[in-house]
């Protein structure tokens, strides 16, 4: 997830404010008067549509505003162990946070986070015009409090899905058909089923071989001590088998174990892992010590024929020449699903992968709340965003499809943009827990012995369950 975008900043922001200054000026300089020479800090992963927000979008706020903006973009682990230290001492170091879609929950219940929606009624004269939650998709509704009449506590700056990247001109190779068919019975295609994906991955890492080429079948991002792995394993590859929510069923006394009426350690679960690890067959060396960092970062390099890769990251993968060798070759697609998946998500019973993302928020430590706040509603506006979707591959309101240069992208993403706009709705976020993180770190290392092989795939699941029931049970969710 962290590459950082190389669109050239400098000449994006003064496009930026060069084309919308006069747009802004009466606002943002009305609202900032009693603010300018404020100086915000901010934390977020380094990530190309955070790196657009540092190198561009903050500039151009101080331009408007006389608001200075410091962003810090570190990796994912030190984000959060940053800004959480922040707000748990109450310290004020950061005025402005990044928060994952997975993982407002549990700020919410702690109370970390300023109301946005209470803060834009209370300050009316700090109230953009073109800023209007109406305007965003829904992806804006996970960062909204159900428990505080669906008050808004994040501004979304990125979502994306999480799907399936292949090579088009392999695949579209006409000696690759004719072996592929000759081999396996069948045309060459984006899979349609786990079957056909362990085929076609089977089929490219020996082509690889016979063909003295660094390339491999499959991608797989299986770290054996970073999270990065579980999140693909519970969040994209467990739904394509129809294990939803970590296989944690809320309605039976947060149950994780079969016994108990859970899918954690079920059938589906084990086939789920059992195919997971197969993979690494088929991936390059590096998969065991890949995070979404080097899972981008391996198929750009042309290391992998195909894999499921962060949406992000899709823009810059398909065409930027200085960061990617297969600029022009990436084909996009949904993943392979078992028989039934897509039913349930049609129908709203399940999802077939992550809807990934996140939002910037103010925490109630924060000093400069008001500076803030100008901040949060000036990325929200439709006028910054077509040049931000196309450098990172992001979407948040609903008119950015539309845009010339969005529409003009996605020609060259393989209709990225268009599939994430039509199909987007049968992925979803991660589960509304407020124990994700206390769940996620008593699992995750049981899941890493999978990847190394100490434990089968059974083992490691009833074993993740059991320590999912635990912790639950401490946490006082299990009664």
């Amino acid at each position: 997830m962290k590459l950082r975008t190389t669109v050239s900043a400098v000449a994006l922001a003064i496009g930026l404010m060069s084309s919308a200054m006069p747009a802004w000026a009466d606002f943002w300089s009305d609202a900032a008067k009693d603010l300018k020479g404020t100086t915000i800090r901010g934390v977020t992963e380094s990530t190309p549509p955070s790196n657009y927000v540092k190198d561009v979008l903050a500039p151009a706020f101080t331009k408007a505003t006389g608001i200075k903006v410091e962003f810090e973009t570190t990796s994912w682990d030190q984000m959060f162990d940053k800004e959480i230290k922040d707000m748990e001492a109450k310290t004020g170091l950061y005025d402005v946070v990044y928060i994952e879609q997975d993982i407002i929950y549990s700020y919410l219940a702690r109370g970390f986070l300023v109301d946005l929606t209470k803060s834009m009624a209370d300050n009316a004269k700090l109230k953009a015009p073109e800023f209007d939650p109406a305007n965003f998709t829904t992806f804006i509704d996970y960062f909204k409090d159900p428990t505080k009449g669906n008050d808004l506590f994040a501004v979304p700056m990125e979502s994306f899905i999480k799907t399936y990247l292949y090579r088009k001109d392999l695949f579209g190779d006409a000696e690759v058909q004719k072996a592929f068919k000759a081999k396996y019975g069948y045309d060459l295609a984006p899979p349609k089923d786990h079957k056909q994906y362990t085929d076609i991955a089977e089929f490219f890492t020996q082509w690889g071989k016979s063909h003295d080429m660094q390339l491999w079948g499959s991608t797989v991002q299986a770290h054996t001590g970073h999270p990065a792995s579980w999140y693909e394993f519970v969040e994209s590859v467990e739904p394509t088998f129809g294990v939803y929510n970590w296989g944690i069923n809320a309605q039976k006394n947060y149950a994780a174990s079969v016994k108990n009426g859970g899918s954690m350690n079920g059938p589906q679960a084990v086939a789920a892992l059992t195919w997971f690890l197969n993979n690494l067959k088929y991936a390059p060396p590096e998969s065991t010590q890949s995070t979404w960092d080097e899972i981008a970062a391996t198929f750009a390099a042309g290391r992998a024929a195909q894999g499921l890769v962060y949406g992000e990251n899709a823009a810059w993968i398909a065409t930027n020449d200085s960061k990617s060798k297969v600029v022009g070759k990436v084909g996009v697609a949904l993943p392979p699903l078992e028989p039934g998946v897509l039913e349930d998500a049609e129908s709203g019973k399940g999802y077939i992968g992550y809807f990934d993302g996140g939002a910037f928020a103010i925490p109630t430590s924060s000093k400069n709340k008001e500076a803030a706040l100008l901040f949060l509603e000036f990325i929200g506006q439709p006028s910054v965003q077509a040049d931000w979707a196309v450098a990172g591959s992001r979407i948040t309101l609903k008119s950015t499809y539309d845009d010339p240069k969005v529409k003009a992208q996605d020609e060259k993403t393989d209709h990225y943009y268009t599939l994430m706009k039509e199909k987007g709705k049968l992925f979803a976020g991660a589960p509304t827990y407020p124990f994700h993180a206390q769940v996620r770190e008593a699992v995750a290392p049981i899941f890493y012995r999978a990847i190394t092989g100490e434990l089968t795939p059974q083992q490691a699941l009833d074993k993740m369950a059991d320590a999912a029931e635990a912790e639950l049970t401490q946490l006082g969710y299990r009664k």
